[in-house]
C-alpha cells in the first residue's frame, strides 16, 4: 500500500538575530489511506511549520516529501501547485473566505477552478454545507455568518474536491463543542469512507480520542504520543 504522504528527515530552519533556528531537525512521517492522525505540541515547537512543508506550502532545507509516492521536492513550482489543486485540502484555525462571495460560491470555486461546471460544482457545495447544517446559509456572505458559520464554510471549502490529504491547523479552535463535533465528524467521513489521510494540529485533546494515533512535536522531531 503506498503511503498518501511520507516526509523524510525533514529540516526546516529560519535565520533570526539570535542565529539560525532550526525548528524541525529530521522529522519523520507515515500516513496511510483512511488514517486520522493528530499532531500536538506546545506552542512555538513547529507544528504549522511541519503543517506547510507537508502541505507544499513551504521547502524544507533538508529531507524529502513523498504524495503518494510521487517526489514534491523534485517538482516546480507549478507541479507543486497542481499536487495541492488536485490532492490537497487545507483547513486553517481563520477562515479565509472570500468576502465578495457567498457560502455556495465559495465552497464550489476549487471544482470550477478545476474544470467542473457551474452546475455540478454549486450541487456538490450544497451538498456538503447540508452536512455542515449549513443549508439555510448557502447564499450568505461571509460577513452575514457567525465565526463558527463561517469556518464550517471553510472546511466545506477543503473537503470539495474529495483531497487525498487533508491538513488541518486548529480547524475548531473557534467552533462551540456541538459544532466541533459535527464539524470531526466530517473529517472522520472523509478518512474512512474516501480514504484521504488526515493531518489535524489541535489543542483540543478531546478530539485526540477520535484519532488512530496521535504525534507530539518537540525538539524538531515526531514521536508517538503516550
Amino acid at each position: 500500500m503506498t503511503a498518501v504522504l511520507e516526509l523524510r528527515d525533514i529540516v526546516r530552519q529560519y535565520k533570526s538575530e539570535a542565529g539560525v533556528l532550526r525548528v524541525l531537525n529530521g522529522a519523520n512521517l507515515v500516513l496511510n489511506p483512511g488514517e486520522l492522525v493528530g499532531l500536538i505540541g506546545p506552542s512555538g515547537s513547529g507544528k504549522s511549520t511541519l503543517l506547510h512543508t507537508a502541505g507544499l506550502l513551504e521547502k524544507p532545507e533538508g529531507g524529502q516529501v513523498f504524495l503518494e509516492g510521487e517526489d514534491c521536492i523534485a517538482l516546480r513550482d507549478s507541479g507543486r501547485t497542481r499536487l495541492r489543486r488536485e490532492k490537497l485540502g487545507f483547513v486553517y484555525q481563520f477562515h479565509h473566505l472570500l468576502p465578495e462571495f457567498n457560502a455556495r460560491d465559495n465552497v464550489s470555486m476549487p471544482l470550477m477552478v478545476g474544470g467542473m461546471k457551474r452546475k455540478p460544482a454549486r450541487e456538490k457545495a450544497d451538498a456538503l454545507l447540508a452536512e455542515m447544517g449549513l443549508s439555510e446559509r448557502t447564499k450568505h456572505q461571509p460577513g452575514q455568518m457567525s465565526g463558527g458559520e463561517q469556518q464550517r464554510v471553510a472546511i466545506a471549502r477543503a473537503l470539495v474536491n474529495d483531497p487525498r490529504l487533508v491538513i488541518a491547523d486548529e480547524p475548531t479552535g473557534n467552533l462551540d463543542p456541538a459544532t466541533t463535533e459535527r464539524v470531526f465528524q466530517s473529517l472522520i467521513r472523509m478518512a474512512r469512507s474516501e480514504g484521504a489521510a488526515v493531518l489535524v494540529a489541535t489543542h483540543n485533546m478531546a478530539l485526540t480520542q477520535h484519532m488512530d494515533r496521535v504525534l507530539t512535536l518537540r525538539d524538531g522531531k515526531l514521536t508517538d504520543f503516550t
